[in-house]
């Protein structure tokens, strides 16, 4: 349970939820529904104000976000951009740069996984949006956390990328066998790459179901509205 009393309109959102380890579950729901903050909860950036946090079955209510067995993508990419993409990748092994040779063995590995091979040496403005989201990705990857938290990576790319980041993410999932939450307003993220959904309406868990299940659902009219945004989307 989470309680926002200094909100313009004070709300407390309650979540209810167990993960299934080793999928794809996509975190879904209108604007406001609390996707982002559940997701900062597992991560560690919210601490909730009653309940408890597991992960892989060991209780990290209490434990730094730097030791949970996270990595965290965002929209926005954090990319530094006066640092190569090998270095921007690097910070995800050691935020000192302190990189062994085989640091920098697994920084080339993961960027050749995201199809960014010969990459290295490139400042993140020369790289299009697609590009800098997979080095994103990569930077994730050398973390070699089992978790991985996706809060609207795609939302900036036009449909040919998000559809190009999409097949690249699963591959990934399915290569690495990591267990993935995405937040996502697009039924076609659900229909392309979700094992499972998670539905949030007015902070709660309203649905988790299948990901078939859900998009087959004519009800509650909050999913309908949901899933109406895929022709929209596409």
């Amino acid at each position: 349970m989470v309680r926002f009393p200094a909100h313009p309109a004070p709300r407390t959102l309650l979540f209810d939820a167990a993960i299934e380890s080793g999928k794809i579950t996509a975190i879904a729901g209108a604007s406001g529904s609390g996707k982002s903050t559940l997701l900062n909860l597992i991560a560690g950036f919210e601490t909730p104000d009653a309940g408890r946090i597991s992960i892989f079955g060991r209780p990290a209510t209490d434990v730094p976000p730097a030791l949970r067995p996270v990595s965290v993508i965002f929209q926005e990419h954090n990319l530094f951009a006066h640092l190569d993409i090998a270095t921007n990748v690097g910070l995800g092994i050691s935020p000192s740069l302190k990189l062994t040779p085989d640091d920098r063995a697994r920084i080339e590995r993961a960027l050749d996984d995201v199809g960014l091979a010969g990459f290295e040496r490139r400042l993140p403005p020369t790289l299009s949006g697609g590009e800098r989201q997979r080095v994103a990705l990569a930077r994730a990857l050398v973390r070699r956390r089992p978790l991985l938290l996706l809060d609207e990576p795609f939302a900036a790319l036009d449909p040919a990328l998000r559809h190009e980041m999409g097949d690249l993410l699963a591959a990934l999932q399915k290569k690495e066998a990591s267990t993935i939450l995405l937040v996502t307003h697009h039924a076609d993220d659900v229909r392309r790459l979700a094992d499972r959904v998670l539905f949030l309406d007015d902070g709660k868990v309203a649905l988790d179901e299948a990901a078939e299940t859900f998009l087959k659902r004519t009800g509650p009219e909050a999913v309908v509205r949901f899933l109406g945004a895929r022709s929209q989307a596409s």
